[in-house]
């Protein structure tokens, strides 16, 4: 699995004067590494949204990139997004998802069906130019100049280690693996056993 930071970091070094619209615990990393905050356009407090608000400036900007790095959880709570975006097909859009197996900002709780569905799958079924998934950040690292160079919708997901953002302190805690619960989880499943 890839460390979630070390991928966004290879996406801002390819983004040249793209705009950047982040959302869930990619919001809180891609604000730690972005190298021009005047072209991000974060989404908070509208889990599902940022592929959609993401559609909007793409049509708006034909002639700009528009990255969008989205939740799996977020985009599940969404999908028809990814049916619009396929059915518009907008060249200039670059749809990445951090894909964590578990709802990041919430607590960590597993997202519905987590690891029996690819939104690779989904996204190319649904109209996007291309797909890809990637849980190695080498192979995701050498196939990036590739990935920004094709016409576009294209979905990268990426399969990586689930952290758990702490609202209070915005920050985000690694959990070490898609099948670590938090405590708190497996301190009300044991009381209802």
């Amino acid at each position: 699995m890839i460390n979630q930071k070390d991928a966004l970091a290879l996406i801002e070094k390819l983004r040249g004067s793209a705009v950047v619209v982040p959302t869930m615990t990619g919001r809180t990393t891609w604000s730690e590494l972005s190298s021009d905050d005047t072209l991000d356009l974060p989404i908070r407090g509208a889990m599902g949204k940022a592929a959609s608000v993401a559609l909007g400036v793409c049509l708006a900007q034909p002639d700009r990139k528009v990255i969008v790095i989205d939740g799996d959880g977020s985009l599940l709570m969404n999908l028809g997004a990814i049916v619009t975006i396929g059915g518009k097909k907008p060249a200039n859009l670059y749809h990445f998802v951090i894909d964590n197996g578990v709802y990041g900002v919430t607590g960590g709780q597993p997202i519905p069906n987590a690891g029996g569905f690819s939104f690779q799958g989904i996204a190319e079924s649904s109209g996007y130019a291309k797909g890809y998934q990637f849980d190695d950040l080498e192979e995701f690292a050498t196939s990036l100049d590739e990935i920004m160079g094709t016409k576009g919708p294209v979905l990268i997901s990426l399969k990586v280690v689930p952290e758990i953002e702490d609202e209070s302190a915005a920050t985000l805690v690694p959990t070490g693996s898609a099948k670590t619960m938090p405590q708190v989880f497996l301190d009300v499943k044991d009381a209802l056993s």
